[in-house]
């Protein structure tokens, strides 16, 4: 075979390939292709072999039929004069049965979308205070899906999402709102450690008064026994035929001779007992006993005096 025969094969080949290629064309795997026949839209194509007319028919665009995302930053302000960067995404994607709309209606979506955005966003956060922003921003993102669900759906566009995912307040703003929120856990703690003081004064005090109610008790019972041990120590000399006066005031003078030798006991004892010469006990015991007499002396005399006026009346 002479190279004629063969360049004249080889170009009836290419010839063959490029007129096959032209009946033929393939669309991927969530995609749709727009045919156009002499300048008229004529179908829609999607994931697979397709065949079109050479010359007449022409792919003009396709459309992604896959979720897409646009993510956009609003800078707006609150009730309270604060600015806020809200920061939407929103989630969208082509409607396989609308896909004329999307690509013969609308010529950028995304600018469409952004401008329905900014719309409802600027209408939306100059109604809240910037707490509200905070607390409300599920709302915000339901306004956003709301009305772009209405106004998209004519487009051929489905709106899956409408997302706030980001709130940035000015610089200086957040630096007061983290000063309030530290001035209030200061406030909080010290509220628990005054509370902690409190608890321990109460405990403090309540530990004094069991203290002083057990020391007053044993101060009580310790005078109990004393009184019972002089009582019993005058019954004991009444029976040696010694009377009452005279026995307390023995037990007087016993007293006072016990705190001398306790006294002495110590040999850092500053105390000084007045009176403490030798006849003071002696001394002592002789007024006693005459205080008890006239003491006596006296009692007798009122009993008299009131008998008789009893009598008289």
């Amino acid at each position: 075979m002479s190279i004629f025969s063969l360049l004249f094969y080889g170009i009836l080949t290419l010839l063959i390939l490029s007129l096959f290629s032209s009946f033929i064309f393939i669309v991927n795997q969530e995609t749709a292709s727009i045919i156009e026949r002499m300048g008229k839209f004529h179908s829609v194509r999607y994931a697979g072999l397709n065949f079109k007319i050479p010359i007449l028919d022409h792919i003009v665009g396709k459309l992604t039929l896959k979720i897409q995302q646009l993510d956009i930053l609003v800078d707006t302000k609150t009730k309270d004069n604060v600015f806020v960067k809200v920061k939407i995404s929103v989630q969208f994607k082509v409607i396989k049965e609308k896909v004329y709309e999307a690509f013969y209606k609308l010529d950028n979506s995304h600018a469409q979308i952004t401008s329905y955005i900014f719309d409802v966003v600027r209408a939306e956060v100059p109604k809240m205070r910037l707490d509200d922003v905070f607390e409300r921003k599920d709302n915000i993102a339901l306004a956003v899906k709301g009305e772009l669900e209405g106004s998209m759906l004519d487009y051929g566009y489905s709106i899956i999402k409408a997302l706030v995912t980001d709130l940035d307040p000015d610089e200086q703003v957040k630096q007061a709102m983290n000063r309030i929120n530290t001035a209030e856990r200061e406030k909080v703690a010290a509220e628990y450690k005054a509370e902690a003081e409190r608890i321990k004064i109460v405990a403090k005090a309540k530990a004094e008064a069991e203290s002083k109610k057990l020391q007053g008790k044993g101060t009580a019972d310790q005078r109990r026994e004393i009184a019972r041990g002089i009582l019993e120590s005058v019954e004991v000399l009444n029976n040696a035929g010694i009377n009452s006066q005279e026995a307390s005031a023995l037990i007087v003078v016993t007293q006072h001779y016990d705190t001398l030798q306790s006294m002495g006991e110590g040999s850092n004892t500053n105390l000084i007992l007045l009176p403490n010469s030798p006849g003071a006990a002696s001394e002592m015991l002789n007024n006693m006993i005459t205080s008890f007499n006239i003491s006596n002396q006296i009692g007798e005399t009122l009993k008299k005096k009131i008998n008789s006026k009893k009598n008289k009346s």
